[in-house]
């Protein structure tokens, strides 16, 4: 059985550490390339878009995929539109595996947007020292003329490209991330006010966590919509445990 996992989480490299091993299954993951040195997961990989539905339908056909996982980062839209479309189109069972998205609790103050741009117009009211967790994608929405009393501490795995914030730094690292690191983050940069994606997980929660404890209001950019009817895993292991239902 050949098993395509669309991946670049931390989920899909633990679904390939859980089937690769075993003797029965084909595990190939596929990466966007869009991280420069990429933690590559155990089995086979393949690098590179499949050029839309159409090329996904005809990469699941050439290379006998069984059986779909999609388990890429839950803002990477277009790739799991298309993963659904090629699925339908191949005949290939789809399954996405999906972090469960963050909750606010007591003493959160969190303020909800639909897009970077959205979260880019509420900052002003908000603070002046922003801690931008987004990743290098999209600080176009950062660099408008009206921001440019803000200053950016912009945090992530490979270095950014302009357009990007009159005033900004950069800080190259990659999660999981500590409460003590997040915290001392906070304090060392002045940080008042928080973006970030509603991304779920473990691996970047603690700023979340530092926010609160600091009084720091967080804007937190919704999930965009994801395919209807197709069946979703929470963890890898629930994958894994779909998986050998459909294989039988």
């Amino acid at each position: 059985m050949h098993v395509l996992i669309l991946g670049g989480t931390t989920e899909a490299r633990r679904l390939a550490e859980l089937l690769v091993g075993d003797g029965g299954l084909r595990v190939t993951s596929s990466l966007a390339g869009r991280v420069a040195a990429p933690r590559l997961p155990p089995g086979e990989v393949r690098v590179g878009g499949f050029g839309g539905a159409e090329g996904m339908a005809a990469w699941l056909r050439e290379h006998r995929v069984d059986a779909l996982i999609d388990a890429t980062h839950p803002f990477a839209k277009a790739i799991s539109f298309n993963a659904a479309s090629a699925a339908a189109t191949a005949h290939v069972p789809l399954l996405a595996l999906r972090r469960p998205g963050w909750v606010a609790g007591e003493g959160d103050d969190w303020h909800p947007v639909g897009s970077l741009e959205q979260a880019a117009r509420v900052l002003p009211a908000l603070g002046e020292r922003v801690f931008l967790t987004t990743g290098r994608m999209g600080l176009a929405a950062f660099a408008e003329p009206d921001l440019a009393a803000l200053w950016f501490l912009v945090r992530s795995v490979d270095a950014p490209e302009p357009p990007f914030p009159a005033r900004m730094e950069v800080l190259l690292d990659r999660g999981p991330f500590t409460l003590d690191g997040e915290r001392e983050l906070l304090r060392t940069h002045r940080i008042d006010v928080v973006v970030t994606k509603d991304s779920g997980g473990a691996a970047t929660a603690p700023k979340l966590l530092a926010a609160r404890e600091a009084g720091v209001p967080v804007v937190v950019v919704e999930r965009p919509p994801v395919p209807e009817a197709v069946p979703v895993a929470a963890t890898p292991e629930k994958a894994a445990a779909w998986l050998r239902g459909i294989s039988g």
